[in-house]
């Protein structure tokens, strides 16, 4: 055999990222790095993986495709490796692939991993940030160990572990007629403008807030990216709900945002750890769900500000 793994590696970022430039940064590897990889597996297999499109990156061609996911087996079985050795050894080691919502990753992911590397330098983990139902699906196919996600529409054969609940609240920016209060209805801001949260999830649950209370949002924008929405609010386009808390109350444009209890009985958002039921735990994984069920609860989460 005349390829390594490492090789291999390269050649899955490649496909997966659709470019050499996204790979690269992915990995933090030199694009010449990667090519070279791509390069020596095309000749030393005597196939073409991929079709370049100038400036627009790569596509992977029809064998590409079946070899993508033949190097995915032969990466994952080669990681286990690691796992069986750690659970001999007593050792903390291996590769995780840990997903989360992408309202959360920003806030929770970075010092958590972090954290957990720190305590086991000879662990390593891959994090994504997606939306629910990708990662579930991506749970499904053992692309993922694990996910950060919220309990909403999870399919059967996910095993859920709350972890902490998000009750919803308001922000408006620091000079709305609002801002002054330490509570406020969904009554109240029905007629308001508001800067809605357009995820898939996100959606259908401040819909509900409102329906259950026989109300409908008076909607000004939708926003599919958070940051975008309390930079709009900030800039005081209107108010938005929102259940997660991040430290900062600034917006990115350095603009601040005052948050406000929502008042009345809401059904809240609950973070929890996602994985596939049935599958058998490595050692890795079970020492970073303990990780997780000990750094998140109702009273601290990682790179939110406490509930007040």
């Amino acid at each position: 055999m005349r390829y390594t793994l490492r090789q291999l590696e390269y050649f899955v970022a490649a496909g997966e990222a659709g470019s050499i430039r996204h790979a690269s940064e992915w990995l933090s590897i030199s694009q010449p790095s990667i090519s070279t990889a791509i390069s020596h597996l095309e000749l030393e297999l005597n196939v073409q993986l991929f079709i370049r499109h100038h400036a627009q990156g790569l596509s992977l061609t029809a064998v590409g495709q079946t070899l993508l996911e033949e190097a995915r087996k032969v990466i994952s079985q080669a990681e286990s490796l690691y796992s069986v050795a750690a659970e001999a050894t007593d050792q903390i080691r291996g590769m995780l692939s840990v997903g989360a919502m992408v309202t959360l990753a920003p806030m929770i992911m970075p010092s958590l991993v972090h954290n957990f590397l720190t305590k086991h330098p000879a662990a390593e983990i891959r994090q994504i940030a997606s939306h629910h139902e990708w990662l579930v699906e991506e749970l499904r196919q053992a692309e993922i160990d694990t996910a950060i996600t919220y309990d909403l529409q999870l399919p059967p054969g996910i095993e859920f572990t709350p972890l902490a609940s998000l009750p919803p609240h308001v922000i408006v920016s620091e000079t709305h007629h609002f801002a002054e209060r330490e509570t406020v209805s969904l009554g109240e801001l029905a007629a308001e403008p508001m800067i809605f949260l357009d995820l898939p999830l996100s959606r259908q649950y401040f819909k509900d807030l409102f329906q259950k209370e026989g109300l409908q949002p008076n909607i000004y924008a939708r926003v599919a990216d958070q940051a975008v929405v309390r930079t709009m609010v900030a800039n005081g386009y209107g108010y938005s709900l929102s259940n997660v808390r991040p430290c900062s109350d600034l917006a990115l444009d350095g603009r601040r945002v005052v948050r406000i209890k929502l008042s009345g009985e809401h059904r809240p958002m609950v973070i929890g750890m996602a994985t596939l039921q049935g599958m058998r735990k490595s050692r890795l994984l079970e020492s970073f769900l303990e990780y997780c069920q000990t750094l998140i609860s109702d009273t601290s989460i990682p790179g939110m500000s406490p509930l007040e």
